[in-house]
């Protein structure tokens, strides 16, 4: 089981790390669902980190709906992420019409090569959450889906991130879980949803708020319960 923490700041990353963390996703803005954090941030948090840290490329946080120059924002961003030692990319990209824009989703997954790519939740935001997996699917480099269910919180779809569990076992293509997670309601969560990944926000930090730092002991307690 791989528990991946949000962080947007060099101590919060650490902080997840000793805890037990397996995964950073390295982001700013976090009030905004996550933006690209600075390059000073990437730089400084790829190089102090032992474990893998992904990145987020979101230009801004209007929609999922990208221009061209948007794109060759997120392009270069992707290049810069690869040379400040990032392990990976976190991005969603989605067309008017709320489906999958697979023009602008192959460019970002050719300049990704060799990066770990994730399909961030604007998958969520899809008009058919089973039509976009089997578009993903198509496209062996993406390493997973940050989903919760095109709910707002993962623990109120659990039906929809079985079937979607389901439909990528042996595929190559993981569902991660994310969104509204907790030490208290992840035992029961696991033991109806059969995921390998799940991700962390405002539930591993003081009082649940972003606002506040990163709980150590709250992570502590997540690989306890995964372990």
């Amino acid at each position: 089981m791989i528990i991946e923490a949000i962080a947007d700041s060099l101590e919060d990353a650490k902080t997840a790390q000793t805890a037990g963390a397996d995964r950073i996703e390295l982001v700013t803005g976090l009030l905004e669902g996550g933006l690209t954090p600075s390059y000073g941030l990437i730089k400084s948090v790829c190089s102090e980190l032992t474990i893998p840290v992904n990145v987020m490329i979101r230009p801004h946080s209007r929609s999922f709906c990208y221009t061209e120059e948007d794109l060759n924002i997120m392009l270069e961003d992707i290049e810069i992420c690869r040379n400040l030692g990032a392990a990976g990319v976190v991005f969603g990209v989605l067309t008017q019409e709320e489906k999958i824009d697979e023009d602008k989703l192959s460019k970002l997954i050719q300049a990704s090569k060799g990066l770990d790519i994730t399909f961030h939740r604007a998958f969520d935001e899809v008009d058919h959450l089973f039509t976009a997996l089997e578009v993903l699917q198509k496209y062996p480099e993406i390493s997973r889906i940050l989903t919760s269910g095109s709910k707002q919180k993962a623990t109120e779809a659990v039906e929809e991130l079985g079937q979607l569990a389901d439909l990528s076992a042996g595929t190559g293509l993981s569902i991660m879980a994310g969104s509204g997670l907790t030490p208290q309601n992840l035992q029961a969560f696991l033991k109806k949803v059969n995921v390998s990944e799940v991700h962390f926000g405002s539930g591993i930090r003081f009082e649940s708020s972003y606002n506040n730092p990163i709980d150590p002991n709250k992570i502590k307690t997540i690989r306890k319960i995964v372990s």
